[in-house]
């Protein structure tokens, strides 16, 4: 009887602190540099959720190695709900080709948030001026066109898809994130690159070329830019963005931070905020985000494989 009244009050006591949960700031490790898309993103995201969450979401970058870095940081930080992380498809890319030992099963699900859809973008030196010009050149001389990526993620996937798809040769130049590789791109030190809607500013001022996109069909947006289907380049690709918490995060944690995900990622503001990104809110709870994950981990290892990067 005692050992019962015991037990018994020690879980009164207990419960009281998840009631609470969270109690203190909650870091979110975006695992690229400032600046780039990832951490425009979720800065715009952070806001929306701490409002649900009742607490300040702090973003923490984490850059390096190919965002595998960060992930590592993340993988590693106490279970306890007062760190997530900040994930897209290149936990996958890096995980299959040897960048990385982290994989996205380490983690617990909170949400999808968004998905952004390519373009295939060149420097404004080039002398290409549209993509049937660049693929006849990168043909005439096979690996001399540069081409900047972060190794690995999907700024190496979805050109080396491309390239693939189209016959063709690049040379790739290794940059950290999406902000020093775009300066580079801007600059002139490579050709081309992968980019997004975010770049339309740029490029409507000449400062770079939209060669083409990614999508089934044209958007909006983007009404003269060509998709790389109706090239004949059979590509159509996105960069997917989401929430996970470290594996061994108690149910009570996850819980209210999937709950806080799910009322960011529907505020109006969140929407507009990635209207003006370039980005399509996409969001997935929990359920459909793992089903998700686990349908992107196939698809990316056959990726790789296809792509001869396969390494695991």
């Amino acid at each position: 009887m005692n050992r019962f009244v015991t037990l018994l009050a020690l879980c009164t006591l207990a419960a009281p602190a998840w009631a609470a949960f969270p109690d203190r700031p909650v870091k979110l490790i975006v695992p690229w540099a400032a600046g780039g898309d990832t951490d425009v993103i979720y800065r715009a995201f952070g806001p929306h959720m701490q409002k649900h969450l009742g607490q300040p979401v702090v973003i923490a970058n984490v850059g390096g190695a190919s965002g595998t870095k960060g992930a590592k940081e993340a993988k590693d930080s106490a279970a306890d709900g007062y760190t997530i992380f900040a994930v897209h498809d290149s936990l996958h890319s890096t995980y299959y080709t040897g960048v990385a030992d982290v994989k996205w099963d380490d983690f617990e699900p909170l949400c999808l948030v968004s998905s952004t859809p390519s373009i295939v973008t060149a420097s404004p030196k080039t002398p290409w001026a549209d993509m049937k010009a660049m693929v006849a050149d990168a043909k005439a001389r096979p690996g001399q066109v540069s081409v900047g990526a972060s190794l690995g993620s999907t700024s190496h996937f979805f050109p080396a898809l491309v390239e693939k798809a189209a016959g063709i040769k690049f040379k790739y130049v290794s940059y950290e994130g999406t902000a020093p590789r775009m300066n580079a791109l801007l600059g002139g030190h490579i050709d081309m690159g992968e980019s997004n809607l975010t770049q339309k500013g740029k490029a409507d001022a000449g400062q770079l070329k939209f060669l083409a996109i990614a999508t089934d069909k044209r958007v909006p947006e983007l009404p003269t830019t060509p998709t790389l289907k109706e090239l004949g380049i059979d590509v159509t690709y996105a960069v997917n963005r989401g929430l996970l918490a470290p594996k061994g995060t108690p149910p009570e944690a996850l819980a209210k931070l999937r709950s806080a995900c799910t009322a960011a990622a529907k505020e109006p503001g969140f929407a507009d905020g990635m209207k003006a990104q370039g980005t399509l809110v996409n969001f997935l709870g929990v359920k459909e985000y793992t089903d998700f994950l686990k349908s992107n981990d196939k698809l990316n290892h056959d990726l790789a494989k296809d792509l001869g990067m396969l390494k695991r």
